[in-house]
């Protein structure tokens, strides 16, 4: 639950007062499953990590601190025409010469990144080697073929802006926030960190488990903490669990319906009594006496028109009463700390009504589905033997 409130605080971005915030999970929040270590090695890193080594590992730094994080989505490296050319060389002269231009190319686009003092250059495209020795002479650390999302992640991080020609860069696109880049190997892999950022709206989920399958049931009991914790950010209300919330509104209705005369009042106590499925199923479940709870649990929300007094004498709102679905008995909701969003309680009454008008809708064509037999019966078959008349001839003439 930690590492799940952490990374959707990190990747939560404000968008002004009275506006909702925007809470990426899926872009922003990104998890690195690595085999190895234990469950408690688990982390939300202040930044972002990828499966990245530099392009020259033995004359690149692969640790920097405080770097200038420079991110492009273009090739540093000599661009083939789009269409076919020709070039008929007469002289040994020629061929120095075009091999020339194409150095001289390498060299100008390294010299405009150069001017701006980068200590990173990521590139979502290919790097020459050229350009990489261009790069490392001027102490300028190279990674390539990065993947579009994890530039994104990056440039959240840190703070950069993807450029998408060099002839293009500003000031304002290197980015600044990040305290440190550092290449690492776990296992048999090199994994780069851009990481200690001093604002990161991007972060990334490290796990550590000792074999896959723990690995991914970790995550995926993660992807549902993060999910619940993005509802709480984006709608903070709360809600009694243990079918308290059920409980009070059935007897809400069971209320209501007493005012209404008629027929009338029967949807008031079939939703009333359809809610009650919710706190029986949780008594069921921890094995209690699924008739003396709920006659109890009903007796307390009726007798709840405000705050009563519990047996340890502390004061109770008779509302938040619920089960406990570890022992069965009746608890308060609130003291146990048990709650669940109000999105998702408005959603789970939205779906069962919506359910429930689909099925009315389309009753006449279940029961007629029922009467005339499921698809592929054909109609019953005759008796074969009714009289003495369906007797088979060939066995009359036999005898």
């Amino acid at each position: 639950a930690e590492l799940a409130l952490d990374a959707v605080l990190t990747v939560r971005q404000d968008k002004g007062e009275g506006r909702q915030p925007e809470v990426d999970i899926k872009k922003y929040a990104k998890v690195e499953k690595i085999p190895g270590g234990d469950i408690t090695d688990c982390r939300v890193l202040k930044g972002v990590m990828f499966n990245k080594d530099v392009v020259v590992p033995g004359r690149m730094a692969r640790t920097i601190k405080n770097p200038r994080i420079l991110l492009l989505d273009c090739p540093l490296e000599y661009k083939k025409g789009e269409n076919q050319t020709n070039v008929e060389i007469m002289k040994e002269e020629d061929w120095a010469t075009l091999l020339q231009m194409e150095e001289d190319w390498i060299a100008n686009t390294v010299e405009q990144i150069a001017a701006f003092k980068p200590d990173l250059v990521i590139t979502e495209k290919g790097c020459s080697d050229l350009a990489c020795h261009f790069l490392t002479k001027k102490g300028i650390s190279a990674i390539r073929r990065m993947r579009k999302t994890d530039n994104n992640r990056v440039a959240r991080a840190c703070g950069a802006t993807i450029v998408h020609r060099p002839e293009e860069i500003q000031e304002s696109d290197i980015g600044t926030g990040a305290g440190l880049f550092e290449v690492t190997k776990i296992g048999d892999e090199f994994f780069a960190f851009v990481v200690d950022c001093a604002d990161p709206k991007a972060c990334s989920i490290v796990l550590r488990g000792a074999s896959k399958d723990v690995l991914n049931e970790v995550e995926r009991n993660l992807h549902d903490a993060m999910g619940v914790a993005r509802n709480v950010v984006l709608d903070p209300r709360l809600l009694p669990g243990g079918g308290a919330v059920e409980m009070a509104v059935s007897h809400a209705l069971s209320e209501s319906a007493s005012s209404v005369s008629g027929v009338e009042q029967w949807p008031y106590k079939a939703v009333g009594e359809a809610l009650e499925v919710i706190p029986r199923t949780l008594s069921q479940n921890c094995g209690a006496n699924v008739i003396r709870t709920m006659t109890k649990l009903r007796s307390q929300h009726a007798a709840a028109s405000g705050s009563g007094a519990g047996s340890d004498g502390t004061a109770r709102d008779g509302h938040t009463m619920g089960i406990d679905g570890n022992t069965g008995e009746i608890t308060d909701m609130k003291q146990l700390g048990v709650w669940e969003p109000y999105a998702v309680k408005v959603q789970t009454i939205k779906t069962a009504v919506e359910s429930a008008v689909l099925l009315l809708r389309i009753d006449d064509i279940v029961s007629g589905l029922k009467n005339k037999g499921g698809p592929g019966m054909g109609a019953p078959k005759k008796s074969q033997i009714d009289d003495g008349e369906n007797v088979d001839s060939n066995m009359a003439l036999a005898e």
